[in-house]
């Protein structure tokens, strides 16, 4: 099955098939999924590339947390870092983040990326606490498939 550990209450372990619906439902309980982001296909795609590194968090069986790591020889990135709402400020979404950063750190990475949108303060103010600065970039994107 691949990697699993238990730290404190939290147990983190590789995505399943059989987590799809419960990771969904937290993305959209958190508000991460957006219109143009399909969450299917986001996962589909995941698997496709570093699967090791999509993680979920469970706390007594329930899936609580995940986070999509990534890999792709210059960086790495972080996608979906995500905790039930019930349960933030309890110290998950710091484990997850120090686990998934210490696997991607594993494979070589000297750095990881991510991107939070400049208006959530208090998501910017939680990866400043971890260590994550603001490169002074802008983010650009463009679209080559459409999700929706």
């Amino acid at each position: 099955m691949g990697i699993k550990v238990k730290i404190s209450e939290l147990e983190i372990r590789q995505f399943e098939e059989c987590d799809r619906k419960a990771v969904i439902d937290l993305w959209q309980e958190c508000s991460l999924t957006t219109q143009q982001n399909n969450p299917n296909k986001d996962i589909n795609r995941k698997m496709k590339v570093n699967p090791e590194l999509f993680l979920v968090g469970c706390v007594k069986g329930e899936l609580v947390a995940t986070v999509m790591g990534g890999y792709e020889g210059h960086r790495g990135w972080i996608n979906y870092l995500a905790v039930k709402p019930a349960m933030q400020r309890q110290g998950l979404a710091k484990q997850l983040m120090q686990f998934v950063e210490e696997k991607i750190a594993q494979l070589g990475c000297p750095k990881i990326n991510l991107q939070v949108r400049s208006s959530n303060s208090a998501v910017i103010d939680f990866y400043a606490a971890l260590g994550y600065g603001d490169d002074r970039v802008i983010g650009l994107g463009k679209r080559l498939e459409k999700d929706c």
